[in-house]
């Protein structure tokens, strides 16, 4: 599996990822600035909380990597999704709450998309699979991790439904479909698809796993 091929360093010239990526940084980045809200941060501290959130786990991964500088220093229209974000959120702040159920779905997708991309990148810098399943749960997760920590919450990665799970096994059916020489746009399909499967039956159906007493 160490010959897995993977895209390269830049997906812009992927349509699909590249589109999606965009919407999981926007939709992650108004994710951030409700969480900024609810802690009645005020407009400076929305916007960090916003840019965390929807470039969090991608910064981590391309400083783990050495991939510097990282893709939205590269790539400023990530910085234009996340002021677009944190702006809907507070000129729309009151419907934007009555909204944030409905965000689920958009935000399960912009985890298996960043979970795709982390994955891709991993191995286009010769990482072994295992290890790029790895990577590609950072990107999708820890950005949230890190918005819950500045917000003074234990991260929901630690505590709530299963979130870091979905990523991992994605990836492990990414490894195995790219294994058996399936075409490429179809394996980064069908991985986000699981992906998203599992996260929105965890919260439907309160999946957790075992908790220390």
């Amino acid at each position: 599996m160490e010959t897995l091929k993977a895209l390269p360093n830049d997906f812009t010239f992927v349509p699909f990822l590249f589109i999606m990526d965009l919407i999981g940084t926007i939709v992650f980045a108004i994710s951030g600035a409700l969480a900024a809200r609810e802690h009645k941060m005020d407009i400076f501290g929305m916007f960090i909380i916003a840019s965390v959130t929807g470039m969090g786990g991608g910064t981590l991964r391309d400083m783990m990597i050495g991939s510097t500088p990282v893709f939205w220093m590269k790539q400023p229209i990530y910085m234009v999704m996340i002021a677009i974000g944190a702006s809907l959120t507070f000129i729309f702040r009151e419907k934007m709450l009555y909204l944030r159920k409905s965000l689920l779905l958009f935000d399960t997708i912009g985890l298996g998309v960043f979970t795709i991309i982390g994955i891709h990148k991993g191995l286009a810098f010769g990482l072994h699979p295992a290890i790029a399943i790895g990577l590609g749960a950072v990107t999708g997760c820890f950005g949230g991790a890190i918005r819950d920590i500045l917000c003074n919450e234990v991260p929901a990665i630690l505590h709530r439904e299963i979130y870091a799970t979905p990523c991992l096994v994605g990836g492990i059916v990414f490894v195995l479909l790219r294994s058996a020489n399936f075409e490429n746009n179809w394996v980064d399909i069908l991985t986000v698809a699981v992906i998203i499967v599992i996260r929105l039956l965890a919260v439907k159906y309160h999946w957790q796993l075992p908790k220390i007493e």
